[in-house]
């Protein structure tokens, strides 16, 4: 005979309570990636300069326009 497994009223809590609690850290974690990618964007141009410098090199490249009369 198997021993039949039952799950009581407390451990179902039990549950819900962690999936709740793997929410809220996951919504947190995201939150403060979001902050963190802001201030990045903000602040980084401050401190690491050259990583948000466009590339400057010049660029000449005829171009032949064709004239209808």
């Amino acid at each position: 005979m198997k021993p039949s497994i039952r799950k009581g009223k407390g451990q179902d809590k039990m549950l819900w309570r962690l999936i709740w609690t793997l929410i809220k850290l996951a919504l947190v974690l995201a939150v403060l990636g979001g902050v963190a990618l802001t201030a990045y964007a903000y602040i980084g141009p401050m401190l690491f300069p050259a990583d948000f410098e466009a590339p400057v090199q010049q660029v000449t490249k005829p171009v032949t326009l064709e004239v209808q009369e």
